[in-house]
């Protein structure tokens, strides 16, 4: 196998000997500064448990479309449920991949107590009638995905040389939560190779389970690289609240999926944290070493970064799902236009 083209971090150092643990943190921290992106092992996930999940992802991509249709994320202003291919925009242009998505289980909230639009996030999954064992699963894989990421936090805490608890305010009472699975099919003449279009993720840390098929791809200061799969290991990237708490030390990085090639299907499965959604990002106080080394938040005109979790995550649903937006955020959109 040859040298992977990003970093690859064990995760069990954490609890190794005291000169383990630092040199993980220090790995962390380069790996997370230089390319936004690295492998996780050592997590302590089950290969199999990882192989039952994406079994579980093919199976409901296999239901008749109708079935998959009547969980379809149009029916939820909670951003929940199947999207159809080319339903996800990145970018301006329609991915090539179907997926489903839940986040945490909860109630909506009562109109009478939103204040503000990211309130609307709040909500129940929808889960298909035809495969039950779907909902017991994927609460469990991604309460599992979420305790991982609580961890990592804590340890970039120590890594930017601060409190390990200075997140806390911002995940204490369950951080929010977003795991979708994703079937990308193979191209076909004429169709775009976009699986999903160069972005970043808009919350603290993204967790990625992969098949075998690469695919996804990283940008770096030599260009692109793909993050082929490692059996075992998740690909970790940093999302753009890490790098408004951390002034642009940590870096948010832009990445994309190809689609396969023709007669080939790629599945993986992608977990999103980021703080609870009233919760605002704090602004680190990082030793002079690291501060003179902070060249402050990536600025875009076309993506605004917020300090408000709840906006930023709501600025990523309203411009990735526009059908979801012009259903029941019609007022959003009228303000925007």
């Amino acid at each position: 196998m040859k040298k992977p083209a990003l970093p690859v971090l064990d995760m069990s150092q954490l609890n190794g000997s005291a000169e383990e643990r630092l040199s993980f943190l220090k790995a962390l921290r380069g790996a997370a500064r230089d390319y936004g992106f690295f492998y996780l092992t050592g997590h302590g996930l089950a290969l199999e448990k990882q192989k039952a999940i994406l079994d579980l992802a093919r199976t409901f991509f296999a239901l008749p479309e109708k079935e998959k249709l009547e969980v379809q994320m149009a029916n939820s202003p909670h951003f929940r449920g199947y999207t159809r291919m080319q339903g996800e925009i990145t970018r301006g242009k329609p991915d090539m991949r179907e997926q489903f998505d839940i986040m945490n289980e909860e109630k909506a909230l009562a109109p009478a107590v939103i204040h503000h639009a990211w309130q609307r996030l709040h909500g129940p999954n929808q889960w298909p009638a035809a495969l039950p064992a779907l909902k017991g699963a994927l609460l469990d894989w991604q309460q599992r995905l979420s305790d991982i990421t609580v961890l990592l936090l804590k340890a970039f805490a120590e890594a930017l040389e601060q409190d390990k608890d200075v997140f806390a305010d911002n995940v204490d009472g369950g951080p929010y939560q977003h795991m979708k699975l994703i079937r990308y099919p193979g191209q076909t003449q004429g169709s775009s190779n976009q699986g999903v279009g160069a972005h970043k993720d808009p919350g603290y840390l993204t967790l990625v389970m992969q098949d075998g098929q690469s695919g996804l791809e990283v940008q770096t200061d030599k260009g692109w690289v793909s993050a082929e799969p490692i059996e075992g290991a998740f690909v970790v990237n940093i999302g753009e609240l890490l790098e408004l708490a951390s002034n642009g030390y940590l870096r948010a990085t832009l990445h994309r999926v190809v689609s396969p090639p023709a007669g080939i299907e790629r599945l993986s499965c992608a977990f999103f944290m980021a703080a609870r959604l009233d919760s605002t990002v704090p602004h680190l106080a990082l030793p002079a070493h690291l501060a003179a080394e902070a060249k402050g938040p990536e600025s875009d005109p076309a993506n605004p970064l917020f300090f408000e979790v709840g906006e930023n995550v709501l600025k990523g649903r309203l411009r990735s799902h526009t059908d979801v937006a012009a259903r029941h955020y019609p007022d959003l959109m009228r303000a925007t236009a």
